[in-house]
């Protein structure tokens, strides 16, 4: 199926209450007070159970209805409509459909939209690095791509000049899936020279956003994206990074969110911030790609080994 006839299947799929929830969710981020943060939303989203719950408990508390809060759920009524019609599927915190790593960290956004194949439960390795890199870096940004796929593993990435695409066309090339998570709204394409690759990842792969549709690019979004990414995966691996790049962000940010690290020998010989990451939990140094590639398969071994015995547990009754 084509980006075209994915997108149009996505507008027919809206019921009613998936448009309630989504438009009271959408309502309550457009009519925060003023120093709210949209992390408040999520919070009281889950401890209600839902937005329209969460809605409820916010409209209550005025003594008569307000109509600026009418005309915000109306208005948000219509743009949800308007964005399921343009092909753009939206995702709430709560809906099954959310990617259930992603949901475990502090900044899990309150939604996302897609475009491509989501997943609720998808392996996915992040690989990120400069968007200045070396032929070297390149080379092993797509090596070990080609071998996340070969093992079954989706190649995670920022959609990114360098680094991100080299990874995302590498595991493209060798019939894999790559999740895209971009710094902008969905509809837009950041930067113009990776337009086709965009729109190759929303066909055969997945292309997620966490701001609205339109929103462009912006300094402080790449960072936000940095923290979903390491939050959809199980794992980051940093090929090639300066002393100020994005991927020093997610480096960090995937320690704390408790994600395992892989740096290879050219990040920690170049940056201050690599040697002292290096002595954080959970951080591995990888002087070759067969060395990273182990680390990431003990990763996800020690994770199956985990989720066996959860469900032992639970199959006794525990």
């Amino acid at each position: 199926m084509d980006v075209s006839q994915r997108r149009l299947s996505y507008a027919g799929q809206m019921n009613t209450a998936a448009l309630q929830e989504h438009a009271a969710l959408v309502a309550m981020l457009r009519t925060l007070a003023k120093g709210e943060r949209w992390a408040s939303v999520t919070e009281r989203v889950l401890e209600a159970g839902s937005a329209v719950n969460a809605w409820q408990e916010k409209t209550a508390d005025a003594l008569l209805p307000d109509p600026q809060l009418d005309a915000a759920l109306e208005g948000a009524k219509s743009d949800v409509r308007a964005w399921g019609e343009a092909g753009w599927r939206m995702v709430g915190i709560l809906d099954d459909i959310y990617p259930a790593r992603l949901r475990e960290i502090h900044q899990a956004p309150p939604f996302l939209f897609a475009s491509g194949d989501l997943r609720a439960h998808d392996p996915a390795i992040a690989v990120v690095g400069s968007r200045n890199a070396s032929a070297r870096g390149l080379d092993i940004a797509a090596s070990i791509a080609t071998t996340l796929v070969s093992e079954g593993v989706t190649v995670l990435s920022g959609l990114a000049a360098g680094i991100d695409a080299a990874a995302h066309t590498a595991a493209l090339a060798a019939g894999g899936r790559t999740v895209a998570i971009i710094g902008t709204g969905i509809s837009r394409q950041y930067p113009a020279a990776n337009r086709e690759l965009q729109y190759e990842i929303e066909s055969r792969g997945l292309v997620l956003s966490q701001f609205w549709p339109e929103a462009p690019p912006q300094k402080h979004s790449f960072i936000m994206r940095n923290a979903v990414m390491s939050g959809y995966g199980r794992a980051t691996i940093v090929v090639e990074a300066g002393e100020q790049s994005g991927a020093r962000a997610q480096a960090r940010l995937a320690v704390e969110h408790g994600r395992p690290v892989i740096l290879t020998e050219q990040v920690v010989n170049a940056n201050d911030w690599a040697r002292k990451l290096v002595k954080r939990p959970g951080v591995h140094v990888a002087t070759g790609i067969d060395e990273a590639l182990a680390i990431v398969r003990d990763v996800l071994n020690r994770e199956h080994a985990v989720g066996q015995l959860l469900d032992d547990l639970v199959g006794i009754g525990l």
